[in-house]
């Protein structure tokens, strides 16, 4: 069986190739970017550079699949969505093509990886938000240009089962973070973005760092191992709504900061940059549906990830010299 995993240069799609040959499964890895800035390059697969956003290149990919997981999307943290709207919503290109590529190859079972960004605005303005559930996305008022698209390819996979009876299976990613993915350059999110200052702030001894908002803005992060887990589980399920797939654990940017600081053994003095994207107020996830269907739920602790998150990005700049 050969499995198509899009956006495979990225940070989510190289750490699912990697467990995909692990289990002994044959692999299409495909991004549109140069193999030379692939996160990670697994040997093992078949490795192709292919823009899905191309019709007939989506085409190609797709001939001979039976499973697709489809992670293909311009994104990056709230200072790209915010600043790179009409770029988010061209993703409909790549989300729309795939899905056509998948039910032509007669491909069985298509993933989508949407976001927490499609949720209501209105459910999410306060730091001590109430966790969101699978409904809060209607009345539908998501994320500008980023969310939209995600809503929209969520409906879009929807009646192509229903009217083409391809398996699809959607999941609302909550703020995936973990070693091997961007931490500079702004595509980067919080967890990365703050290892990064922490670990610059530990080298150079220069113990001030910037922080967007006042820092009282609350998400939850999930780590990437749950991430690739809960994704096959879902794809291979018999649940055929969106669900959301994400950590419970709540915490402020703050509180992110404090627990940096105590895994880099320093403190560090705070501006706030009050004038920064700042996304939503609070977001969290309510993984009662998931629970429910699968029996686990993502569970691997913000202090143990950022553990191996923060020491990978701090080798990476100390290497540097």
């Amino acid at each position: 069986m050969t499995v198509l995993v899009t956006g495979a240069g990225g940070f989510i799609g190289g750490h699912l190739v990697a467990d995909l040959l692990g289990q002994g499964k044959a692999v299409r890895a495909v991004d549109v970017k140069p193999q030379d800035e692939w996160y990670q390059v697994h040997a093992d697969a078949e490795n192709v550079v292919a823009d899905c956003a191309d019709m007939r290149e989506a085409h190609k990919i797709a001939v001979g699949t039976e499973e697709i997981y489809n992670l293909a999307a311009d994104m990056g943290g709230m200072g790209f969505i915010e600043n790179n709207k009409a770029e988010c919503m061209l993703s409909v290109l790549t989300s729309t093509n795939v899905l056509v590529a998948a039910r032509d190859a007669g491909t069985q079972r298509y993933f989508y990886s949407s976001s927490a960004c499609v949720y209501a605005g209105d459910k999410q303005t306060d730091p001590n938000v109430t966790a969101l559930k699978e409904s809060d996305a209607y009345p539908a008022d998501p994320e500008d240009g980023y969310g939209w698209e995600k809503l929209f390819s969520e409906r879009m996979a929807r009646h192509f089962r229903e009217d083409f009876g391809i398996e699809t299976r959607v999941a609302r990613y909550h703020n995936v973070y973990g070693p091997e993915g961007t931490f500079e350059g702004g595509r980067e999110k919080a967890p990365a973005a703050l290892s990064r200052k922490i670990a610059q702030a530990k080298l150079s001894g220069d113990h001030t760092i910037e922080v967007w908002g006042d820092g009282e803005q609350s998400r939850s992060f999930m780590y990437i191992d749950d991430c690739v887990r809960g994704s096959q589980e879902i794809l291979a399920g018999d649940n055929v709504e969106p669900v959301n797939l994400g950590s419970s654990e709540l915490v402020t940017i703050n509180q992110m900061i404090g627990i940096l600081e105590d895994i880099a053994g320093i403190t560090v003095t705070k501006n706030h940059d009050l004038s920064a994207p700042q996304g939503v107020r609070g977001r969290n996830s309510d993984n009662t549906m998931f629970h429910e269907i699968y029996g686990w739920e993502p569970s691997i602790s913000l202090r143990d990830g950022l553990e191996k998150t923060y020491s990978w990005i701090y080798d990476q700049l100390k290497s540097r010299g």
